[in-house]
Formats: structure tokens, C-alpha cells, sequence
């Protein structure tokens, strides 16, 4: 189809942008990932459009549907969808490719002055987008994060065990991050597109969340959130075969985003991977040696009845036979604690390292980009 669109403007001021605002509206591109969700497809995006619609005295708007390489219909469904909707376009991978890869190819694709990423199931009513672009327009971020688990926000119809992992998930990020954010692994955000266009982004799968946050970070990026309700009210609603199908997998993908929030958190603050333990061993050690000091002191005195200045050494070996397990345990955990220390005093020094080269990349990618 003939994309309507004219190149990226600026239209408002933002603190990544050194074009002067205009009398134009913004442009705001809304980027919907698609798998598989041909159920939904349509009526869902008729949603969004109405909603959009709603928008237009202050914001001119697009869609940008990156198809992840789906496996029924929703391909099609999205191209017929976009010949009769000439702010709607549709962007194919082959292949599936993970969430982060779809992120990565709507960002590129996207026109906008905002970037807004929602989720096509509407988890997040599309409500959420104005609030979104309010916030962002009056405190100048880079980022904004729809949050469930921050003062005012709301989840409904999630799994427990789902949404307690995904509590404490966030609490795990935010203590490694050192922010006071109650969400990281969110999806649906609004960007200032200047800003994204200053990233280089490596992620494939869902921890592109975290590293966008983790970016923003670095480059010194104001992230703002509001309250948000989380409803998973067409997920209760599927068919159930695909129910069934959907929790054939649930443990694996369970595993994996386990994974990858660790790794995220280790990205963020890789010295508390280090420092925690080694203070755990180090008192572990603290707790044997005095015992093994106990043991030495006694056997010392039972020799000192025999002998006015018993072999401090051989006192040592009685208290080695008596209790070797003492030894052996005090010396490991201190040795553990040390080594573990030292990894975190070179941890801290490499993301240190990092952080420099983080700057001077960002600096000149975004410098050949503008060319």
C-alpha cells in the first residue's frame, strides 16, 4: 500500500530535539507486535483507531503492525486491515523472531514524534495511550511506563502466581537499578522518538523491557510512570483449545523470562550478584572459624594439664581430628567470601568502563544516523 506519511518531523520541543516547535500537531506511532493473534486482530484494531480518532484535534496518528512471523492468519488479516485504513501499515518478518526483533523493526518503521507500544490483546485499554502522551508531553521524559504496581494502578484477572512473579520481578529490577520504579518489564510505554533514535539496541526477546530502561538510565533519560490497569480479560476469554496450547508452553517461556529478568538485573547492578553473596560466606566463615577457635582453645588447655607450654600446632591437629569439618568449612566460605569480594570490586570497575563507551557509542551512532 502508498504510506501517506511524509518524513519525521519535529513538532514539539524535546530535550533530544534542537529543530523549534511548530504550528503542527505531533505525530504519535502506535507499534502493535503481532503473533498469532488473528482472533483478535481486527476488531482489536478497530478499537485502537476509534480511540485514536478521539485524538486527532491534538495529535496527528499511525499504526505500525509488525507481523512476527505468525503461523495462521494475522498476517493477511493485517494487510487487508491496512488497504482500508491509509494510517495503518503493516511490517512482515518471515520468521518468528521475539518480541524485542518486532520492537526493534516497529521503532525503525515508525514516523512518529511519540512512539507508543501497545499490546494487541488491549491488557491495557487504549485509554491508557492519552494518559501516556499527557504525561510524557508535560514532564519532558524520555520514557513513560504504564505501571499495575505502582500507587493507583490495577491488575485484574492474572494468574496469581503470575502476577506475584511479575511483583516481585519488578522489585527485583527496581533494587538493581536503584530507581524508584515499580515497573521495568512492561510493554506498553510512550517514547520520545528522538530518544529512541539514539539507541542501538542488541535484545531479541522480552528483555528488551529492562534494557530500554537501563539505557534510558545511562544517557541520564528521564523515565516517568502512571497507574495503569492491567486486565487480562480476553486471555480468560480465548478458545480453549488455544488455552490448552498456551499452557503447554507457559512453564517454558515461566523459565526463560526468569531467566531473563535475572540477566537483566545483572546488567543493571552486577555488583550485588557479587557483594551479597560474599558477605553471606564471609559470615559463614565468621561463624565456623570461631568454632574452629573453640576447638583449638580447648584441646590447648586439656594439653596444658600435661605440659606447662603444650605445642600450640599440635593443640591445632587435635582440634583438626576432632572436628575437621570446622576447618574445612571456615577456610572454603573465607576463601569464597575474598574471591566473591574481589569479582564485585571488578564488576563495579567494569560497569564504570562500560558506562564511558556506552556514552561515546551513543554519541557517535547517533551522530551517523543524522547523516
Amino acid at each position: 500500500m502508498q504510506e501517506q506519511f511524509s518524513p519525521v518531523r519535529s513538532t514539539r520541543h524535546s530535550p533530544y530535539s534542537i529543530v523549534p516547535s511548530s504550528d503542527q500537531k505531533p505525530l504519535v506511532s502506535l507499534i502493535a507486535p503481532a503473533f498469532n493473534e488473528a482472533l483478535i486482530l481486527q476488531d482489536n484494531l478497530s478499537f485502537l483507531c476509534d480511540y485514536m480518532r478521539s485524538l486527532e484535534s491534538e495529535y496527528d496518528w499511525e499504526i505500525v503492525i509488525v507481523n512476527d512471523g505468525s503461523r495462521d492468519e494475522t498476517g493477511r488479516l493485517a494487510q487487508e486491515f491496512a488497504r482500508t485504513h491509509s494510517n495503518v501499515r503493516v511490517l512482515h518478518h518471515r520468521v518468528n523472531r521475539g518480541l524485542g526483533q518486532a520492537l526493534k523493526t516497529g521503532f525503525s518503521g515508525a514516523k512518529g514524534d511519540y512512539v507508543v507500544v501497545v499490546d494487541l490483546d488491549l491488557s491495557y485499554c487504549p485509554e491508557h495511550i492519552g494518559l501516556l502522551l499527557k504525561k510524557i508531553q508535560d514532564t519532558q521524559a524520555g520514557v513513560v511506563v504504564a505501571s499495575p504496581y505502582m500507587s493507583g494502578g490495577r491488575v485484574s484477572n492474572v494468574p496469581w502466581l503470575r502476577r506475584e512473579l511479575s511483583v516481585w520481578a519488578n522489585r527485583f529490577l527496581s533494587i538493581a537499578a536503584k530507581r524508584n520504579l515499580s515497573t521495568l518489564t512492561g510493554m506498553v510505554r510512550v517514547y520520545d522518538a528522538e530518544f529512541l533514535r539514539s539507541l542501538n539496541l542488541r535484545s531479541n526477546g522480552m528483555e528488551i523491557n529492562p534494557e530500554l530502561i537501563h539505557k534510558a538510565f545511562l544517557l541520564g533519560t528521564k523515565v516517568e510512570e502512571i497507574p495503569a490497569h492491567l486486565n487480562w480479560r480476553m486471555q480468560k476469554s480465548q478458545p480453549q483449545p488455544q488455552q490448552r496450547k498456551s499452557s503447554l508452553s507457559s512453564s517454558a517461556k515461566l523459565l526463560r523470562h526468569t531467566w531473563e529478568i535475572f540477566f537483566s538485573g545483572f546488567l543493571l547492578r552486577p555488583v550485588i550478584f557479587f557483594i551479597v553473596p560474599s558477605v553471606l560466606f564471609f559470615l559463614m566463615s565468621l561463624y565456623a572459624n570461631a568454632w574452629v577457635l573453640v576447638h583449638c582453645f580447648t584441646q590447648y588447655q586439656r594439653l596444658a594439664q600435661d605440659t606447662r607450654f603444650p605445642d600450640a600446632t599440635e593443640a591445632v591437629a587435635l582440634a583438626f581430628a576432632q572436628a575437621p569439618h570446622t576447618f574445612f568449612i571456615g577456610g572454603t566460605t573465607l576463601m569464597l567470601a575474598i574471591q566473591l569480594f574481589s569479582l564485585g570490586i571488578v564488576s563495579v570497575q567494569n560497569k564504570s568502563y562500560f558506562e564511558e563507551l556506552f556514552y561515546l557509542g551513543t554519541a557517535i551512532y547517533k551522530r551517523n544516523s543524522e547523516k
